[in-house]
């Protein structure tokens, strides 16, 4: 039997991949702020958009998130041509990958998931959140001249919010909290749970980023390949993916961050990584059969 080597290929895969996340979620918030002057970073770094959803307000950040920085430019009026350039360039060239491999709060997301071996299955449909969130977010910045997305947004309350509640800073910010603040909160809380117990339910239901490079999926450089004529359907592949997906169905789907996860899994070797047409990466055959409850991989 073969469910060793396929364990063992995806354990290298996923440290090779936590690899990239935790050195890009220190390489995004390395700033180290000075205690008794504490203050967030301001510097012309701030200018420039991080590889995934990390809040502006963190202390540590030296970036922007790209989808505050967004709403930033509607809400003073002014084309976002840097952002908009930033993320379809990488949507153009890699899809979705940078989700997997170097979004902050979606390594986050998979910390808290590992606590737990439960898992709350959750019909895909309801994906469709974050591109009614993506499309709503626009025209409500541009009215309200607020960013409220950034207001609601779990991940600038655990990056952002929580930290400036334990600084110093918080003595001064704490006059001007209401009732909006312990909503905040409460959205935070509510998400940490499901972190839980769902597989980045952010990323798969709420993230107006992840939705917009959802959309490069198929016509990115870097796209996933399924010989469907091989395939078994042993649904081994879903096991496996951190966003839940059958990949035999939809090789290149919205949600597909390329984690590659599936790619070492599949038994057959069905699943390959193409550039521009090209193999890049060709999935391992170990069996031509295969029966899911026999493999421990978690």
């Amino acid at each position: 039997m073969h469910w060793n080597r396929i364990g063992s290929r995806i354990k290298k895969v996923s440290i090779f991949r936590r690899g990239f996340q935790v050195l890009s979620t220190i390489g995004i918030n390395s700033y180290i702020p000075d205690f008794k002057n504490f203050s967030i970073y301001q510097g012309p770094n701030k200018g420039l958009c991080a590889p995934g959803l990390n809040c502006y307000a963190c202390p540590f950040a030296r970036t922007s998130c790209p989808i505050g920085s967004l709403q930033h430019f509607i809400v003073i009026r002014q084309f976002p041509l840097y952002v908009l350039g930033f993320i379809g360039a990488v949507g153009a060239l890699l899809g979705r990958a940078f989700c997997g491999w170097l979004c902050p709060f979606g390594l986050f997301q998979e910390f808290f998931k590992s606590i737990t071996r439960f898992r709350l299955k959750i019909q895909k449909n309801w994906g469709i959140l974050k591109y009614i969130i993506l499309v709503a977010m626009i025209p409500i910045a541009y009215l309200t001249l607020e960013p409220w997305f950034c207001k609601v947004c779990p991940a600038g309350t655990i990056e952002g919010t929580i930290p400036i509640v334990l600084s110093p800073l918080w003595s001064d910010l704490s006059k001007l909290i209401s009732y909006k603040f312990f909503i905040k909160i409460a959205i935070a809380g509510i998400f940490l749970i499901l972190f839980l117990i769902i597989r980045r339910p952010f990323c798969r239901f709420m993230c107006p980023l992840g939705a917009l490079w959802g959309l490069f999926n198929r016509v990115s450089a870097i796209r996933m390949k399924v010989d469907g004529s091989g395939c078994t359907k042993c649904n081994l592949c879903q096991e496996v993916c951190p966003m839940d997906i059958k990949i035999y169905e939809d090789p290149n789907h919205y949600d597909c961050i390329r984690c590659l996860r599936c790619v070492y899994a599949c038994p057959t070797g069905v699943i390959d990584v193409e550039i521009m047409g090209r193999a890049l990466i060709h999935g391992t055959v170990y069996s031509s059969k295969t029966k899911v409850e026999k493999c421990s991989v978690k």
